[in-house]
């Protein structure tokens, strides 16, 4: 089915770019049948505290895919979602990547939220030579994970940079000396933990201290009164939504009025709600807004709006990192297996690590990964934002 006529022009170089990689590698049979789809897969959480974030991946991933097909597809192919739930658990998604791989034969699949399910699924990418592209999790060592060749690519936050931008938020706009840390007690805090230290010792910044909690923590109170004593004048806060929501409740039970700035776990399942009217007093970090959109982002938001009824305008896009990352992963994916010329994994990690610049809904890729670097998202494109209510809204 064509784009509307509105559409059209703002979808020229995506439309024109596919169509020839179609017309250059698909087979051209007269009274062919309709050519085998190409099978992406998707591990992410999909019920649960942060189901948010599973749906906001998916709509990135479906407009994009909507885009590719009605191009042509690629290879003369159409592309299909297959999606599955880790339920934010690592074994699951072992499970779920394991059988997108063996039994569905996924050409590339894609992972969400959590840093821990990341981490576990590195392994099978690399052995099973099989593309995974993190459209979510910053943990540093997903895609620095040591392998070689690496099947593991990200158009997402690193910990490595987001700690960075942090850090220097705390200082500059909460103009903390001494600021604090609450961190989730998994690889993805231990990451955090090692990126804060860093950034605080180039910045010449001394931390107050690091306390961790565990997801299913309801009382936050001791740790936060150990760092309230150390004299902690802001808190750096990583964790996802339901835990990061109990600190907030725990400073509001000590009425400890203190700037909290947040790493982007907390805008992937309910933290307004779950937190209370402090939430909206959260300043975290994200890599897109729809509010600050280019002619591509109000492309994309029309597309939202078309196609989800309760999108009404950029504020209604849940999650819209999750949104804007895996859309434009979709993008770099199918430019990948077009440069291929084929679905086989090794084809497409050379491609993806030899794509030319591509102008993209988050930046200009120019290119998205090297051989060197499989990050295609730099510091320079992280945001700052707060929730307006159920809203995430620019801090600007």
């Amino acid at each position: 089915m064509p784009l509307p006529k509105s559409l059209r022009h703002s979808t020229h170089d995506i439309s024109r770019a596919l169509a020839v990689a179609a017309f250059l590698f698909a087979p051209h049979f007269a009274g062919a049948a309709e050519p085998a789809p190409i099978p992406v897969g998707l591990v992410a959480a999909l019920s649960g505290q942060s189901a948010a974030s599973g749906e906001a991946i998916t709509r990135g991933l479906a407009v994009a895919i909507d885009e590719i097909n009605q191009a042509g597809g690629v290879l003369g192919r159409p592309v299909v979602l297959v999606r599955r739930d880790d339920e934010s658990n690592p074994g699951k998604g072992i499970a779920a990547a394991r059988e997108l791989i063996s039994r569905e034969h996924v050409a590339a699949f894609f992972g969400g939220i959590d840093t821990p399910v990341s981490i576990a699924l590195v392994p099978i990418a690399n052995k099973e030579k099989v593309p995974f592209l993190g459209v979510w999790a910053a943990g540093t060592g997903i895609t620095h994970n040591g392998a070689n060749p690496n099947y593991v690519f990200r158009v997402s936050a690193v910990d490595a940079l987001v700690d960075q931008k942090l850090l220097r938020y705390a200082v500059t706009a909460a103009h903390a000396q001494h600021p604090g840390l609450m961190l989730i007690d998994n690889p993805w805090g231990e990451s955090n933990h090692a990126g804060l230290e860093a950034a605080a010792k180039s910045a010449n910044v001394s931390l107050a201290g690091a306390e961790s909690f565990e997801s299913g923590d309801t009382d936050m109170i001791a740790q936060l009164t150990r760092l309230k004593a150390a004299g902690a004048d802001a808190i750096i806060l990583v964790g996802n939504a339901a835990p990061a929501a109990e600190v907030i409740r725990s400073l509001d039970r000590m009425g400890w009025n203190v700037p909290v700035i947040s790493h982007w776990g907390i805008s992937g399942g309910r933290f307004p709600e779950l937190a209370g009217p402090s939430a909206t007093k959260v300043a975290f970090v994200q890599t897109y807004s729809f509010f600050k959109a280019s002619p591509r982002g109000e492309m994309v938001l029309a597309e939202l709006e078309k196609k989800y009824p309760a999108i009404k305008g950029p504020a209604d896009v849940i999650a819209p990192v999750g949104t804007a990352d895996a859309y434009d992963a979709m993008h770099l994916l199918a430019l990948a297996i077009a440069k291929a010329g084929s679905t086989e994994g090794p084809a497409i990690q050379a491609a993806l690590e030899a794509l030319p610049p591509y102008d993209g809904l988050i930046k200009r890729y120019a290119p998205a990964f090297t051989a060197g670097d499989h990050d295609a998202l730099d510091a320079d494109d992280y945001i700052m934002v707060h929730f307006a209510e159920n809203k995430i809204v620019p801090v600007d």
